[in-house]
């Protein structure tokens, strides 16, 4: 049997090298093309792992604040930790802190916004007529914010410069309002004009120049910074400096001091969040000690002290850690005016200034604009230890909550606005506030506001006092890809959506403004120890006093990344804390930041509508996106194999039905059909272990060149490969063979459809001579149909990873790495798919040869029977690529878990480009039509 094999294959040369050609490209293809799904796979699942690696792998909230949208949608939005205020027991934490296999559990305890001024100086020394006995100079303000598209005008500050003797308070430490000594020796008044300067008028005697904010003193928390103005009073010396009062400096402090430079300032009321935190835990989790970039970091001993102050008062300082990076846009613009009032200040009540301010005429003369970063980082130049540095209010302590939205048609979300309640900022009937609301709390608010219920108002002065400042950008950092939902210190980002939104922020992104009910949530910005929180709350009664943990941020031991296992070993410890606490737990490990759009209403004070790009974060992604890739690489891996068993199964077909004479003699001469089979299988086993020896060497130079790692065992595969696909193509054929009558050798090679009706034209012809071969048809179609259904495969998977179903940043990372390797193998699907539709038309030239020169005979010309070839290839391409799309379609539905419009269209395309392929390929059966011997073949017929 082997030599007679062998002298098979050796008498047809040119067959047996076909053959062998066919399983080498097979072979070589399967090898190379599963090396590259298996390279994409891992290019994903070491992109994937890479990529989410964030502070922490598990979340702890108090139980029912999953909000609808997580619920329905597994989205959160930035910052949501910023609106989540207590529900957390130390008790609680303590039992997260015990569950085995916790490396770190850091607590943060939300506590609300405290205010705090950002000084803004303005220098006005060019702006005085220095030939003038008394000058005002008006500063007219307009508070700015969210890129200058919100904007307000404010009340007017005003500055007195008079050359006339100016006598000061002089503060001692038992301060009565209607006894103050004055640095002329006597005792005045000051409860209606307030702590201001006297000035020497003629005749000696001494007036008060009112302060216009004394109206305003006790209604601080009902008026905004817009809403407040004052007067400050200087002297020009004859020396030509600027004389000055420093009343409320202290007890010995000087009364008055002189400059060179007249330098008055504005003040930008700004809310900061404040956090409290374990430091050490912190430390361990993002690495806060290492962030503080001046002053001291917090320790665990820090705590809230209680000092006593005159007339009984008591003072509660609380250290804070503050930010060195304000994430606020704020702005004011200020332009001067000199006004000539005729006359003295000093004298006029309040209300009487006021009128006589507003009438004095007026000369325009200069202007100013100052961002709240610059000023915030020039104040922060100046030291911790500076009396003006780094304090702010704990009088009144505001707490936002959640914003809500509608979902709109498009699928994007449109943000409700809600009904704003000024009366948080009063407080619990406080008298010691000393700063006013911030401006913006006029604006349109997005978020319901609390007031955080300290208690004892009229009887404690509570602030806070920057021990250190930290920088956000220094904390740990880690993949822009997959921060975990809910990040603690992320700023926020939002840029324009369309086209006029960007043109209206001036193509930079819209920055939290400062006001707490705004939409933009800045992270913590002021952050203190746990260790405070009680001297804070001691007689309050707020719910945070029993459990003032928000939240509870858990770490996992031996957790680098996302993978299967670390994926369970999360879900173990995530599942352990739940039953020890009752709370509810999210894993964070694996999410990603997920781009929405969201439609942000328009402001009070000139903010167009905005449409806006806002990361969310979307949980579980790397999940999603692992599932998704092995499904794809499985299906991939069984199209490419099924496809070169389909060539091959051709190309083996043709070879026997070459032999059909041959075949029936061995069977007239007694050969049993068992012995014809193992002829046929043995010609074709002896091809494919010969292909698959060439497989291994052809492998790593075409793997090399394509850029595809095919590793030795891989190659080695290629021998048992090639003899498999060989014995299973050669199968069906040899079968055929074994079984096949001798008469059958006497038969047409294409039979006549009888049942079809005759063809009027050329396009109805092709089409029954598709249906005279009805299983090379359905051979040639299922090849091309296997092609475009992986193309459809490979098209949906990068359409669900770019975000229309994933809709993450992870995944549009993961679509880049996986794209080329993917879209080459499921491209050579359908190359082979089309060389079987060009081996399928060869083989009906051939079979029908005397029927096509009989057509020329007759007068049919090259054209005419090329149209004819290139009409049955395009049916036989509209056949196999509608049904591959079919066959796509239903696979892109069960990986990416739907089946969108879009999908539908990527279908319809790839069908469409697998039907121009088989167009191209039946270009080379067509041009052997002008080398068939019609003379030859009219005679043998």
């Amino acid at each position: 049997m082997f030599r007679f094999v062998w002298g098979q294959l050796r008498g047809r040369a040119g067959r047996s090298v076909a053959l062998l050609v066919g399983v080498l490209v097979a072979t070589t293809g399967f090898v190379v093309l599963t090396g590259a799904t298996t390279t994409s796979r891992l290019a994903v699942t070491g992109t994937v792992e890479r990529n989410t690696r964030a502070a922490y792998d598990i979340l702890v909230r108090p139980k029912g604040t999953r909000t609808p949208l997580e619920a329905e949608r597994r989205l959160v939005r930035p910052n949501y930790l910023s609106g989540l205020y207590g529900g957390i027991t130390t008790a609680q934490y303590e039992q997260v802190k015990a569950v085995e296999g916790v490396d770190v559990a850091a607590p943060i305890a939300m506590l609300g916004y405290s205010t705090t001024p950002i000084e803004m100086p303005i220098d006005l020394t060019d702006v005085v007529d220095r030939s003038l006995d008394r000058q005002v100079i008006r500063i007219d303000r307009t508070f700015l914010a969210e890129r200058g598209l919100t904007h307000a005008p404010a009340a007017p500050t005003y500055v007195y410069v008079t050359k006339h003797r100016l006598h000061y308070p002089v503060i001692g430490d038992q301060y009565r309002a209607d006894a103050v000594r004055y640095t002329d020796g006597r005792t005045y008044d000051t409860q209606d004009c307030g702590l201001v300067p006297r000035e020497v008028l003629d005749g000696g005697r001494t007036e008060p120049v009112c302060d216009l904010q004394v109206e305003q003193s006790n209604s601080l928390t009902t008026l905004t910074e817009r809403q407040t103005w004052r007067v400050d009073t200087f002297r020009l010396l004859p020396d030509g400096r600027f004389e000055q009062s420093t009343a409320g400096s202290g007890a010995d402090a000087p009364s008055s001091t002189s400059t060179t430079r007249l330098t008055v300032s504005m003040y930008l009321t700004v809310p900061f969040l404040l956090a409290a935190v374990d430091p050490d835990a912190e430390q361990r989790l993002i690495g806060l000690t290492d962030a503080v970039v001046s002053g001291r970091p917090l320790t665990a001993t820090d705590t809230t002290t209680v000092t006593s102050e005159r007339g009984g008062l008591t003072s509660r300082t609380m250290p804070v850690l503050a930010t060195s990076r304000p994430f606020v846009d704020g702005a004011i613009r200020a332009t001067y005016t000199r006004l000539r009032p005729g006359r003295s200040l000093a004298g006029l009540p309040p209300q009487d200034l006021a009128a006589a301010l507003r009438g004095a005429p007026a000369v325009a003369a200069a202007g100013t604009e100052q961002d709240a970063l610059s000023a915030y980082r020039t104040q922060l130049a100046g030291g911790l230890s500076r009396d003006g540095c780094c304090w702010g209010q704990l009088q009144v302590v505001v707490q936002t909550g959640q914003a809500n939205y509608d979902q709109q048609a498009d699928g994007t979300l449109r943000v409700r606005t809600a009904s704003p309640d000024p009366d948080v900022y009063h407080g619990e009937g406080t008298t010691l506030t000393s700063l006013p609301r911030p401006w913006l709390t006029e604006d349109t608010s997005f978020r319901p506001l609390t007031s955080l219920r300290l208690g004892r108002g009229d009887q404690d002065a509570r602030r806070w006092r920057a021990v250190g400042l930290f920088d956000p950008e220094k904390l740990t950092g880690f993949s822009d890809l997959g921060k975990v939902p809910l990040e603690t210190y992320e700023p926020p980002v939002t840029q324009g959506a369309d086209e006029r939104s960007r043109a209206a922020l001036g193509g930079k992104p819209l920055e939290p403004s400062g006001n707490p009910a705004g939409y933009l949530s800045a992270p913590p910005l002021l952050l203190t120890t746990l260790t405070s929180v009680p001297g804070l709350l001691a007689h309050g009664t707020s719910p945070q006093r029993t459990a003032p943990i928000s939240a509870i941020r858990v770490r996992v031991t031996d957790v680098h990344g996302y993978s299967k296992q670390s994926a369970e070993r999360v879900r173990l410890i995530a599942e352990r804390i739940a039953q020890a606490t009752g709370l509810d737990v999210d894993i964070t490990l694996g999410s990603s930041p997920a781009p929405q759009t969201v439609d942000l209403p328009a402001g009070a004070f000139g903010r167009p509508e905005l449409r806006l790009t806002e990361n969310w974060s979307a949980l579980g992604v790397a999940s999603t996106i692992t599932k998704a890739v092995d499904r794809k690489s499985a299906a991939l891996f069984l199209l490419v194999l099924v496809v070169c068993v389909l060539f091959l199964g051709n190309a083996v077909s043709a070879a026997v039905r070459d032999r059909r004479p041959e075949l029936a003699v061995l069977a007239c001469l007694g050969w049993p059909a068992r012995r014809i089979g193992a002829l046929i299988l043995g010609e074709v086993a002896a091809l494919g272990l010969a292909a698959g020896l060439l497989a291994v060497g052809l492998a790593f130079p075409l793997g090399a060149a394509l850029d595809i790692g095919v590793d030795w065992r891989r190659a080695l595969l290629a021998v048992p490969v090639a003899l498999l696909l060989a014995l299973v193509a050669g199968l069906a054929p040899a079968l055929r063979a074994a079984r096949a009558h001798p008469a059958a050798a006497l038969r047409p090679p294409v039979a006549t459809a009888r049942w079809v009706r005759r063809p009027r034209t050329l396009p109805g012809l092709a089409l029954v001579n598709l249906v005279r071969t009805p299983g090379r048809t359905l051979l040639g179609a299922g090849a091309l149909a296997i092609g475009v259904s992986a193309l459809t495969l490979v098209a949906a998977a990068a359409y669900a990873f770019r975000g229309a179903i994933v809709g993450s940043l992870l995944g549009d990372t993961v679509s880049l790495s996986v794209r080329g390797a993917d879209a080459l193998a499921a491209v050579a699907t359908v190359l082979l798919g089309a060389a079987a539709v060009a081996d399928v038309l060869y083989l009906n030239i051939r079979d029908r040869a005397a029927e096509l020169a009989t057509l020329r005979a007759t007068g049919w010309t090259d054209t005419a029977l090329a149209r004819l070839v290139g009409y049955e290839g395009f049916l036989l391409g509209a056949l196999g690529a509608l049904a591959g799309a079919g066959l796509g379609l239903g696979g892109a539905a069960w990986l990416v878990g739907d089946l969108p419009a879009a999908l539908v269209t990527v279908a319809a395309t790839v069908a469409l480009a697998g039907v121009l392929v088989t167009c191209l390929a039946a270009l080379v059966p067509a041009a052997l039509l002008r080398r068939l011997p019609t003379a030859q073949l009219l005679a043998e017929e």
